[in-house]
């Protein structure tokens, strides 16, 4: 995929647009990731405590397997944290300025 970028500006030097985007889209991969980590860890503390991988046990969640202890709505949120932050970061990192 290729992302055309329109400044407004005639006057801005390119490599000076670059750098600026570079260090943006670095300090956003950094966040993302410091949020994909504690999701992360909040899901593995989960998986511990009840036996099953985050993955297993959001499917049997959906099917309505589970039961609605509260425990596993946070669990939910947790996976579905994590999967949303561990696809921004891999987008932020794998983009190319």
């Amino acid at each position: 995929m290729e992302i055309t970028l329109n400044t407004g500006q005639t006057a801005y030097n390119m490599n000076d647009v670059r750098a600026a985007l570079r260090a943006a889209l670095s300090r956003e991969a950094t966040l993302a990731n410091a949020r994909r980590n504690a999701y992360e860890r909040t899901c593995q503390e989960f998986e511990t405590r009840f036996g099953v991988l985050s993955d297993q046990f959001l499917r049997e969640f959906e099917d309505g397997k589970l039961g609605d202890d509260l425990e596993y709505f946070d669990w939910y949120a947790a996976k579905r944290g994590f999967d949303l932050w561990d696809r921004r970061t891999r987008i932020l990192t794998e983009v190319t300025v």
